[in-house]
Formats: C-alpha cells, sequence, structure tokens
C-alpha cells in the first residue's frame, strides 16, 4: 500500500541541510505549493532545503512523488509521516484548514517548527530571495576577478577613463611599465599617462580621446616618447567609448599598444625598397650619364691644353672639369653604396682599428675644439669583418659626432664585449638628433648638413647589417647622441677551406 512502504531520504541528503522539512495539504494546496516552490528555487536554495515527505489527510495517498531522481512518498495522515520521519524539523501547514492547524499546535513537539501557509508562502519568498542574492554576489565576484585576471595578464595598457578623461582604473601592465602605484595615477588625465603633458596630440585634432567623446566612435593615434636612455618608443593609442542605456559615453576604456619593434622593420623594409629602387637608378646612370660625362671630361682637358685660350675661357674650363669631377665621384659613391660590398672578410682587431683611426682624426677634433676619450677593452675578442668597412664606418660616425659639437664638446669612443657581441660606441656630447627625424637618418641621401650625399650613416648600416651585427642609435636633445656598433666575434672553431 503507498505510504506504508518508507522511502527515507539518504543520510548523506540530509546531513548538510539545514531544513528537513514535512508538507501537509490536499492535493490542490500540494500541487500548488509544490508549483511555487520548484519555480522560485535554484540550486543555492535547495542545499539548505530538503522536502522528505508529504501527507494529505482525509486523502487517497498519491504515487510517490519525484524530485531530481530522488523519491518523495505521500502519507494518509501527518502522524504517519512523522513516525516514519523523525528527523523533519519543519511542517509547512498548505491547507489553510484552521481545524487541522489547531490540532496541529496542540500536538506537535517543540523539536518541530509549525509553519502556516502564509508563513510559508512569505518564508520561501524571502529565503529564495536572500540565497539568489547570495549566488548573484558570488556569480559576480568570480566574473569580476575572472575578467581581472584576463586584463591584468595582457601585454597592452589599459586604462579606464570617466567621459571627462580621469583615469578611474587601469590594469597591472601600465603599473609595471610606469613603476607607479595605482594611487599615484587614480584621477590624473590619461594625457599625463599615455601621451604625456608635452606631447602634441594631447588636446589636440590627433587626440583619440577627443574624438571619441566628438563621435561616439572607436578612434586610434600613433605617438611617441623617448625612454630614459634617449631611444624612441613608438606607441598606438586606442579608445573606444562605453555607452548608458540611453546612449550617453559615461565611461572611454584606452589602450596603448608598443609598437616600437614592428615599427623598425617598417622602417627597415622601407629601406630596403628605397635601395632597390636606387640600385636600378644607378644601373642607368652608369650607362646613360657617365659616357656623356667623360666625352664632356676629354674635351675640356683638350680644350684647356689647347693654345691662344684667354684667362677667362681657362677659367671655365676648369669649372666644367670640377663639376664634371664631382658628379662622377657621385655617381661612384652611388654605384658603391647600392652594389653588394664584396671586400675580403678577416679578422679585425677593433682595438687596433680605433686606436689608427683616431689617431688620424685627432687634427680635426682639435680644430672644432672637440676633446677626445678613448677606452678600450683588453679582453675585447677580435670582429670576422672587413677592417676597411669597419674603419669607414667608425669614421663616418665620428665625423657625425664632431659635426654636431659646433661649439665644441667632448667625444667618447669605447670598446666592451657582451655575451655575443663586440662593441663599438661613439658618443657625443652634442645638440642631439630631434625625435620628429630619428627614423630618417638611415635613410639614404638624408642630410641635416646641406652638403655631402647624405649616405654616411646609411652606408654604416648596410656595412654592420652585412656582417651580421646591429646599429643602435640613442639621442637626447641637448645631451648628445650615442651610436653603438655591434660586431660579430671571430668564434674559437677551425677554419675549414671550402670544397666543391
Amino acid at each position: 500500500m503507498p505510504g506504508q512502504e518508507v522511502n527515507l531520504q539518504p543520510t548523506s541528503f540530509l546531513e548538510d541541510k539545514r531544513y528537513v522539512i514535512g508538507v501537509i495539504g490536499d492535493i490542490p494546496a500540494l500541487l500548488t505549493f509544490w508549483q511555487m516552490f520548484k519555480e522560485q528555487s535554484n540550486d543555492v536554495v535547495l542545499k539548505d532545503i530538503g522536502i522528505v515527505a508529504a501527507a494529505l489527510p482525509g486523502e487517497t495517498v498519491l504515487p510517490e512523488t519525484h524530485d531530481a531522481g530522488r523519491s518523495i512518498p505521500t502519507y494518509a495522515g501527518y502522524k504517519k509521516m512523522l513516525d516514519n520521519h523523525p528527523e523533519i524539523n519543519m511542517l509547512i501547514e498548505a491547507t489553510g484548514r484552521p481545524a487541522l492547524i489547531h490540532e496541529l499546535r496542540n500536538y506537535l513537539p517543540p523539536s518541530i517548527t509549525l509553519v502556516e501557509r502564509n508563513a510559508a508562502n512569505f518564508f520561501i519568498n524571502l529565503l529564495t530571495s536572500d540565497k539568489i542574492w547570495v549566488a548573484c554576489k558570488l556569480d559576480l565576484l568570480h566574473t569580476q576577478n575572472m575578467l581581472k585576471t584576463i586584463i591584468d595578464q595582457m601585454d597592452q595598457e589599459i586604462l579606464f577613463l570617466d567621459n571627462k578623461g580621469i583615469v578611474v582604473g587601469m590594469n597591472k601592465t601600465v603599473l609595471d611599465h610606469l613603476g607607479k602605484s595605482k594611487k599615484e595615477l587614480m584621477g590624473k588625465p590619461y594625457c599625463d599617462v599615455f601621451l604625456g603633458t608635452d606631447e602634441p596630440e594631447c588636446g589636440y585634432e590627433k587626440d583619440p580621446l577627443g574624438q571619441t567623446l566628438e563621435t561616439k566612435a572607436p578612434a586610434e593615434t600613433v605617438t611617441s616618447q623617448v625612454d630614459g636612455d634617449g631611444r624612441v618608443q613608438y606607441f598606438r593609442v586606442y579608445t573606444y567609448p562605453v555607452f548608458d542605456e540611453d546612449g550617453t559615453i559615461n565611461h572611454v576604456v584606452a589602450i596603448r599598444r608598443d609598437i616600437t619593434q614592428r615599427t623598425s622593420i617598417e622602417n627597415r623594409l622601407q629601406q630596403a625598397e628605397k635601395l632597390a629602387s636606387i640600385g636600378e637608378l644607378s644601373t642607368y646612370m652608369a650607362h646613360e650619364i657617365r659616357n656623356p660625362l667623360f666625352t664632356i671630361s676629354g674635351f675640356a682637358n683638350s680644350l684647356m691644353r689647347a693654345e691662344g685660350l684667354d684667362e677667362k675661357a681657362r677659367e671655365k674650363l676648369s669649372i666644367i672639369l670640377a663639376e664634371s669631377k664631382r658628379l662622377d665621384e657621385i655617381l661612384k659613391s652611388l654605384m658603391n653604396f647600392t652594389r653588394p660590398t664584396e671586400a675580403q672578410v678577416a679578422e679585425v682587431d677593433v682595438n687596433a682599428l680605433v686606436t689608427a683611426t683616431m689617431g688620424v682624426m685627432s687634427l680635426p677634433c682639435e680644430n672644432q675644439g672637440v676633446e677626445a676619450h678613448v677606452d678600450l677593452d683588453q679582453d675585447l675578442a677580435k670582429v670576422h669583418a672587413n677592417p676597411d668597412l669597419i674603419k669607414q664606418c667608425l669614421i663616418n660616425l665620428v665625423k657625425n659626432a664632431v659635426e654636431a659639437m659646433e661649439d665644441g664638446g667632448k667625444l667618447f669612443v669605447t670598446t666592451s664585449m657582451t655575451q655575443d657581441h663586440a662593441v663599438l660606441t661613439v658618443e657625443d656630447t652634442g645638440e642631439g638628433i630631434p625625435l620628429d627625424i630619428r627614423d630618417k637618418i638611415f635613410s639614404p641621401f638624408f642630410s641635416t648638413k646641406g652638403k655631402g650625399s647624405g649616405l654616411g650613416l646609411a652606408q654604416t648600416r648596410k656595412i654592420i647589417d652585412e656582417i651580421g651585427g646591429t646599429v643602435d642609435l640613442a639621442s637626447r636633445e641637448g645631451v648628445g647622441t650615442k651610436m653603438t656598433l655591434f660586431l660579430p666575434p671571430l668564434l674559437a672553431v677551425a677554419e675549414t677551406e671550402n670544397t666543391e
């Protein structure tokens, strides 16, 4: 007979339940209560509540109710239910019948709490609301922590701004990059953090925050700054609006990404394209210009040897010959620059090369009022390169350094070793290189002196690149410039002849 075969809840199910409940009601009341409980409850609520049995006084016993795989037995009377389920500590009366309620008050022991129908409704709603709030809070904290972890691990620097551009939050990358605390950055204008107060973009046409606030759309710009070592860093700054429900911008997300490495690669590619174009041009010039130039020089020389020329004619012919010679030198420099270096590679003692070169350059330094200092690392490794080309690079750097110190100054030429390279450094105390032309100084034909071909630094980089080294530039306006050549050292391996 249903209800006589007691189906007790497993002990493990009841151990963590705060409320072990039995329900009393007629069929309509019981079904209404059960539906309300199931609709308003959730997993968090069910962790504290366990309904173990139901009683239907005076009615036919229903088949067992099933809840998430657990059977809930029904009984024809509440006394039989309590006898079979002594673990019940709360009884919910769902019918609202005064007589039954009076009877229950007199019968139930103090250990069992009686909850009438109206109180049960209130109790379930209150408990459900409280548990849902706790569950929502836990979910929110979990989501917040997960989002913070993701944002803090991003390589990009991220600022959270109000609609005035004031910093209200940031990720850990910003703090690590700037070496400042969160307290120092909170409340500052974002320009002070990302663009720098002296940057022209801040507050002007290229300011992405101003564009975003005006257009309500994402914006971006590229900015640059000089670090403490005098090296230029390039950044791309993005701004994204965050809207209220009515479409008003209430916050802005600003992201800064370091693009220095990419900019360097792009500049090198552009230079390679220029070199390719110059190579084609030089080939054309060699065939189409040098031949007529040779003819002009030949006839000018013949006329110079002719008798009967007056002084003015000879002066004009001398100008023609001098200009022809100058043009021929320019063509030679251009062709030498564009063709691959075919000089023989050998062992180079950089210290000896520096000593010899600075002996030659000492007079130009003295004439310019430049005080030269040479500091050589006696443990410097020999370099695998062509000595004449390395000497040419050093002369180019020293000449540029001396010319940058028109009123005199100090010149430092040093050598040192790193783990992978022999290092040659030329540093001056000149005027420095302006930020807006630093990415151009290695370009062919770029010169700030108004004289020369503008191939010196371009040729230097080309020579060092071809032997597997690198050139590094560090400069601060008003302080000076440091050019460093990283040269491949000669390895301690036996040389073998190449065999076909």
